[in-house]
């Protein structure tokens, strides 16, 4: 089984949805934040808009996972941002009615433009983490006068070679964890989505991904409730799209966004910690790559800024948007 280095976690703690008849837009309040849905195509994205101030769609990572993990740390913004947070197409509460065949790097970057739309936005900031930086560039490079300003937080690679030089890296980072998590993947739970074998994985393979023991205890526990959440069903069928859209992007073995990012003038912050996931290079290489980029380095901070540091990103973004 190959290597599954995609470095989000997740964890539901939204209320119950609704159902949206195609072609209306109704809204439910629930506390402070308002749900709502979106058509796309057959089925609907579950949308999650809290907050006041400067929008900001925000792009969740994984690409197997929910916005779940980002609450509540995120949601700390809300009295200067307006936060306008989405379940992906075929995860979380955007995946009745999904096929994973039918979702692609295209129709994730459709899907993108639609909660765009429904927030009548005429041009956006997005931010996005982990993966989401990535659908946020790819985005950008396909309808650049949609995007005012991006936010890239914790950065993924934006491109093959990036990954390739990451994986060298995590595998020596986790040293006989590896092993551990390669008889995990061979399990038959495992393969079945069972949310407590599935749990035990990612205990592993996020230990080098946060800075604090503290932090990561407490981001483990939230992905436990998320797993038995999302149920053997919904594990496996994210997981498929995950596959899918890995085939068109990071298993492409010429995948480069790099070189395309150089005539992309949007105001970009790049969020990035001194121990991310990820090398210090992909946040660099982006940045250099793009001409209105500024890069901020957190110490003390991994790959999760907006939850290990959140004063500090708070303190960064407000400056961005500032200029």
């Amino acid at each position: 089984m190959r290597l599954r280095v995609i470095a989000t976690v997740t964890v539901f703690l939204g209320t119950a949805s609704f159902q949206q008849k195609v072609g209306t837009q109704q809204t439910a309040r629930v506390a402070d934040a308002i749900e709502s849905r979106v058509a796309v195509g057959q089925a609907s994205l579950y949308v999650r808009t809290i907050g006041q101030g400067q929008p900001l769609i925000v792009l969740h990572g994984g690409p197997d996972f929910d916005h779940g993990y980002l609450l509540p740390d995120l949601d700390r913004l809300k009295d200067r941002f307006r936060l306008i947070y989405y379940d992906q197409r075929g995860r979380g509460r955007s995946a009745d009615g999904v096929r994973p065949e039918e979702v692609t790097l295209s129709s994730d970057i459709d899907d993108i433009d639609k909660v765009r739309e429904h927030a009548r936005l005429e041009s956006t900031a997005l931010l996005g983490h982990s993966w989401g930086t990535v659908l946020a560039l790819e985005y950008a490079l396909r309808y650049p006068n949609r995007v005012s300003h991006l936010v890239l937080m914790n950065p993924a690679p934006a491109s093959t070679r990036d990954l390739t030089e990451f994986r060298k890296v995590y595998v020596q980072k986790l040293g006989p964890d590896m092993d551990r998590q390669r008889a995990i993947f061979a399990t038959a739970a495992y393969k079945e989505g069972d949310p407590d074998t599935v749990y035990e994985r990612y205990r592993l393979h996020f230990k080098p991904a946060l800075s604090r023991p503290a932090d990561y205890e407490k981001l483990m526990a939230a992905m436990k409730v998320g797993f038995i959440r999302q149920g053997k069903s919904g594990i496996v069928k994210a997981r498929a799209v995950e596959d899918r859209l890995m085939s068109e992007s990071w298993e492409i073995e010429t995948y480069d966004l790099l070189p395309k990012l150089r005539i992309v003038r949007i105001p970009a912050l790049i969020i990035g910690g001194e121990d991310d996931f990820f090398q210090p290079e992909v946040a660099g290489h982006i940045a250099q790559a793009m001409p209105s980029a500024r890069l901020v380095s957190l110490a003390g901070c991994g790959h999760f800024a907006y939850l290990e540091c959140p004063a500090e990103v708070r303190s960064a973004l407000i400056d961005f948007f500032k200029k």
